[in-house]
């Protein structure tokens, strides 16, 4: 770039054509801007300059360069392409992400687009005003090889602070945007033909956040991040500003030459709202459901809990005093989490310590308090600049798939409360309850379980939260019983309503009658003497009364979870989750780290006994902070389990040889998770026994989980060339039933004693059985007493359950007849549904 002058490169390998010749004619009449066509060859869009990432559509398919104060482009890969919700294509960058040219912007699959009946024509535009000279076309062009153009620089544009300069009155609306994909590049255009038809400045907001635009700027609107039913503050200052309001709402309205009027009323009226077909509640009205998210049951009154923070002002005093506060509420907020930290450890919950641990990691995040000091500098006050920059974090977070983030952001949130709690001066870690409480909250943070008086309240429903956050792994370290995404009619239960928890079964009754609650507290005293004798006899082994041994194992998760394993009587370790290694850490275990830890699980749960290492289970609901893996539309069906050990043989083979390391210090097996295919474990067997000859050790046992329906439905062929089958049960049912066992509506229905799952496992114990090999289970499944008859009668011969309930899955089997065990899972295998195989066990 010169004085006068800016050369743009081409973006992309193909044939250079005429804005005119666009297919879509808000690009052909320049109502966007002037720009040229590119009909595509390549599928990398690259940088035509150097420049900042102003803008990058949720789609992946526009992206916007600020290059000066005056001069900006945006390139549009196809028509219609919004469409395709980010499906083909790949962004390489970021918004406000300083690029070179040539630079790699955004990787698109033109197949992909094109078999979707649309076209990858993509068009270079200047929305900052300027014209493009006159050129030849059409002609060929090699990316950032060929010059597209010289573009004469002009002057300033009128920004929108121009607007907080003026003297002249504003008016202000408010229109709620009907366009199916937001204000992408079309309706943005026609918005902006039409503001620019008025001499009034008009900006546009989406209120509650800092995302503002001229009506004039195409790439302004589209970074406004508008969707299907966002609310857009329309303010227009100048002498005809009643009129431009009126008709940009007007337009707004109309959508902007999209249909935005799909439904008529009629329709509304013949289809009213209904409930889902499929509810949660009980039919009997008298009971609810929800998901457990820790194990046990209770008798209580309903007590609510509603975290509401009183008003706040908006607009700071000082910056240096709401500078002072915020750090202030900051340090006080890391000085009670530290305390909190040491009152766990010495109460020996050094797990649930590690949580809070992390939460003082947080409030050192800059991500958060460098955005919390901005939003001060910009005039907010300590709590409205803080309640931002943590609110905005936890949204983020909150609205990707992953489980694990998903988790995150209620830390943050946790976190971020806390800080909000020291700024306004309130504490609402105190409030006493009435003894047997069940607490009843929209969801619970961490610190909130761990600060419940556990001597009053006996369990917990929330209307939302997950099964897998760390409020639910905390509850269940403190046996408290937890249910979450219980229907919102809970809430319209009178406070002190006496109520029946059993997360067992994923159920509250309410209102039970006093014979019903003598009858559950016998229960709840008759497991309890269950369990004491189980504990008894617990180092005995599980025979049924006809003689069949099942042997009964453990899953752990650390050295200390093998040394407690041995310790309540387990046959051995059916389950080594190894990404216990892997995860929370920002670099990779080394080999020296490795062996040292499964020598320690060896050794924990003896040298006699077998022990199953899973290799490296990660991707999906488990991602590594540094693994980089791109994103994916469904992590759970891309790169994981041993896909992501096939795709880096060295992490693989790093593990592989630290097992082998440790192999004299008791009897480890090496089991591959998510495995589909046979090449899959082929591959992976192979480097196994690369392995096993460089190390000089004896023959190690080599098996697979058996978690998604292909590997069981080929069992037979698997079983002739692995030493043993163990199902996982938790991803296998929902691969089955193609539902997500996190998900807040469909968990309740994922239950590994769906007939369907359960004739997998019937058809994978079979191949075993047929190959003179084995079949365990090392899914939650068996952990649960009533299933172990059923399951023992499919073929099972192993069930590797939770350390807690090792004691009882032992008893159990002592109880049981093979050849009655296998009647009622023939009779199971007839059944429909999983409701009708738990009512057979019933």
């Amino acid at each position: 770039m010169n004085a006068q002058n800016l050369i743009l490169s081409a973006p992309l390998d193909g044939t250079l054509l005429s804005i005119e010749s666009s297919a879509d004619p808000v690009f052909a009449q320049r109502l966007v801007g002037d720009g040229v066509v590119i009909e595509p060859s390549g599928v990398v869009l690259l940088a035509p300059c150097d420049g900042t990432i102003s803008q990058l559509h949720d789609a992946g398919h526009a992206v916007a360069i600020k290059v000066t104060d005056d001069v900006e482009l945006l390139m549009h890969i196809g028509i219609d392409t919004v469409t395709l919700k980010g499906i083909g294509f790949e962004p390489q960058v970021k918004i406000g992400q300083t690029v070179s040219q040539g630079q790699p912007l955004i990787e698109f699959s033109k197949s992909y687009i094109e078999e979707q009946g649309l076209s990858a024509q993509t068009v270079v535009l200047i929305t900052s005003g300027q014209t493009v000279p006159n050129l030849t076309y059409p002609r060929l062009i090699a990316a950032n090889k060929d010059e597209l153009f010289a573009l004469p620089l002009s002057q300033a544009k009128l920004s929108a602070d121009t607007v907080a300069s003026t003297d002249e009155s504003s008016v202000s609306g408010e229109v709620i945007i009907k366009n199916p994909q937001g204000l992408h590049a079309r309706p943005a255009a026609q918005l902006t033909a039409v503001a620019k038809r008025f001499n009034s400045v008009v900006i546009l907001t989406i209120p509650g956040t800092e995302r503002t635009s001229l009506a004039t700027s195409v790439t302004g609107i589209m970074g406004l991040q508008t969707k299907l039913n966002t609310t857009l503050l329309v303010t227009a200052t100048g002498a005809d500003a009643s009129a431009a309001l009126s008709e940009l709402i007007a337009a707004i309205e109309a959508g902007l030459g999209e249909d935005v009027n799909q439904t008529t009323q009629a329709d509304d009226n013949e289809f009213p709202e209904e409930p889902p077909l499929l509810s949660l509640d009980d039919a009997t009205g008298n009971s609810l459901k929800g998901v457990k998210a820790a194990p046990g049951i209770a008798v209580g009154t309903l007590e609510y809990r509603h975290k509401e923070l009183p008003s706040f002002p908006e607009q700071g005093i000082n910056i240096n005093d709401e500078t002072a506060q915020l750090n202030y509420a900051v340090s006080q907020t890391k000085k009670s989490l530290q305390q909190l930290v040491e009152k766990l450890a010495q109460d020996k919950l050094a797990t649930q310590a590690e949580v809070f641990s992390a939460h003082l990691e947080l409030l050192e995040d800059p991500a958060i308090i460098n955005t919390a000091h901005a939003n001060i500098q910009q005039g907010l006050s300590a709590a409205a600049a803080w309640h931002r920059a943590y609110s905005a974090e936890v949204k983020t977070l909150a609205a990707v798939e992953s489980p694990l983030l998903r988790a995150r952001a209620s830390d943050i949130e946790d976190v971020g409360y806390r800080v909000m709690c020291n700024l306004l001066g309130i504490d609402d870690q105190t409030q006493s309850v009435a003894k047997n409480t069940v607490l009843v909250m929209k969801d619970i943070t961490p610190s909130e379980v761990v600060s419940l008086d556990r001597e009053n309240v006996v369990g917990i429903i929330t209307t939302g939260g997950g099964s897998t956050s760390h409020a639910a792994i905390l509850a269940g370290s403190l046996n408290i019983p937890y249910l979450v995404n219980v229907s919102e009619s809970i809430t319209k239960q009178a406070a002190g309503t006496r109520v029946i928890l059993n997360a067992n079964k994923g159920t509250v009754v309410l209102n039970p009658s006093d014979e019903d609650v003598v009858a559950f507290n016998n229960l709840q005293q008759a497991l309890r003497d269950q369990l004491a004798q189980a504990k008894l006899d617990a180092n005995k082994p599980a025979i049924t009364t006809d003689g069949t041994v099942i042997e009964v194992a453990a899953n752990v998760g650390s050295v200390d979870d093998a040394i407690a394993a041995e310790q309540a009587g387990a046959d051995g370790i059916g389950l080594v989750r190894s990404e216990f290694l892997y995860l929370d850490r920002v670099s990779e275990p080394s080999l020296e780290e490795q062996t040292k830890v499964y020598q320690g699980i060896l050794s924990g749960i003896g040298a006699q006994r077998s022990c199953i290492i899973r290799t490296l289970d990660v991707g999906g609901d488990k991602p590594l902070a540094y693994l980089p893996m791109a994103a994916e539309e469904n992590p759970f069906l891309g790169e994981r389990g041993i896909r992501v050990g096939l795709n880096r043989p060295h992490i693989l083979r790093k593990q592989v040889r630290a097992i082998m390391n440790a192999a004299s210090a008791g009897k480890p097996r090496i089991m591959f998770p998510m495995i589909a295919s046979l090449e899959e474990f082929r591959a992976a067997k192979q480097l196994v026994l690369e392995e096993q000859k460089l190390a000089d050790v004896t023959a190690i046992e080599i098996g697979i989980m058996i978690e998604v329906p292909s590997a069981a439905l080929l069992a037979d062929q698997f079983a002739k060339e692995v030493d043993f089958f163990s199902i996982g049960t938790n991803d296998l049912t929902q691969y089955t039933l193609a539902m997500d066992r996190g998900h807040p509506k469909l968990a309740a229905q994922v239950d590994a004693l769906h007939p369907a799952v359960l004739r997998l496992i019937a058809t994978t114990a079979k191949a075993s059985v047929a190959q003179g090999k084995w079949t365990g289970i090392c899914g939650s499944i068996a952990s649960d007493v009533s299933a172990v008859p059923i399951l023992i009668g499919l073929g099972v011969t192993e069930l590797s359950a939770s350390i807690p309930m090792l004691a009882l899955v032992k008893e159990k089997v002592r109880s049981l007849d093979l050849a009655d065990c296998r009647r009622l899972a023939q009779a199971a295998l007839s059944k429909g549904t999983a409701a009708e195989v738990r009512a057979l066990l019933d």
